[in-house]
């Protein structure tokens, strides 16, 4: 599930006493924000917001968001911003990769925007910046997290043949809901891409997140899960909606840690490999609490 923001403005919204943001304060943290800003990256910590961006960069860890900071979608719940984007840095695979290497990081995810203006998609971008990683540190292992790319069989055919380790797509929200919460996105095409990617690269681990807290109800959320088993994915993360601004949709309801420990033994009952479930729970949180090589 990809990161939602909490806009100043919302602060006197009442929130539950569980939903906590974490300030900054391990100088680790500010190196590393120096650090992206140095070699004019861009993180999904940071464009959306994320709540545990505190605690993940204070731990020297980041999700790198490559092709740009601007979306060609306008989801209802994402706070990246939407509008034309700009031509892709040849560059930028490098420099996430010296990013890295600067980091000392061990498991690293590779996330960006909807490029919808580009004939693969941004896919080839993804490929090379996996290539540019594996280059620098032969050891890591290499999450991505990925648009749709309309299911295309050349853009998934080009991420697979790059070898990530993990291969995530978010559905983010149940079938009914899709419609509302993701723009110019459906469900259905979301199960093909992580089906077909788990046809083409046998070997990599599929993962894919549900935000809670929209509207949806308890049997919803099963389904989802079942939807995502069926397909093959072996990791699940669970996660509160934030809204990220009025304009966004309002959280329908706030989900007690108790149902997300709940949702996250039902999910493992059923066959998941790995299940993160949690308020502040998102997709690149902990992500290396999997190890995908040594399983």
């Amino acid at each position: 599930m990809s990161c939602t923001k909490i806009d100043p403005a919302l602060h006197q919204e009442r929130k539950p006493d569980w939903i906590k943001v974490r300030l900054p304060s391990n100088p680790v943290f500010f190196s590393t924000k120096a650090l992206i800003s140095d070699l004019r990256l861009h993180t999904v910590c940071e464009e959306a917001q994320c709540p545990n961006r505190w605690e993940c960069w204070s731990q020297g860890t980041a999700t790198f968001m490559i092709a740009g900071e601007r979306c060609t979608r306008a989801c209802g719940f994402c706070a990246v911003t939407t509008a034309k984007p700009f031509p892709l840095e040849a560059d930028e695979p490098q420099r996430v990769a010296q990013a890295v290497s600067r980091m000392k990081l061990k498991h690293v995810v590779v996330t960006a925007v909807a490029r919808d203006d580009l004939k693969d998609g941004g896919a080839r971008h993804f490929a090379e910046t996996i290539e540019a990683i594996r280059q620098a540190e032969p050891e890591i292992v290499i999450e991505v997290l990925t648009p749709d790319f309309h299911a295309k069989e050349e853009c998934l055919q080009m991420i697979a043949q790059a070898r990530p380790h993990v291969f995530n797509h978010n559905i983010e929200t149940v079938e009914r809901l899709t419609p509302l919460v993701r723009s110019r996105a459906k469900y259905r095409v979301s199960m093909e891409v992580l089906r077909r990617m788990k046809e083409i690269s046998p070997s990599v681990v599929t993962k894919s997140g549900i935000m809670l807290g929209l509207g949806e109800t308890e049997p919803e959320i099963l389904q989802a899960m079942d939807d995502l088993r069926e397909v093959g994915v072996q990791v699940l993360t669970m996660g509160q909606y934030l809204r990220p601004s009025p304009q966004h949709l309002p959280v329908v309801a706030y989900i007690h840690p108790d149902t997300f420990n709940l949702y996250g033994e039902l999910a493992r009952g059923k066959g998941f490999d790995h299940v993160s479930s949690g308020p502040l729970v998102r997709s690149s949180y902990h992500a290396g609490d999997y190890h995908p090589v040594a399983r």
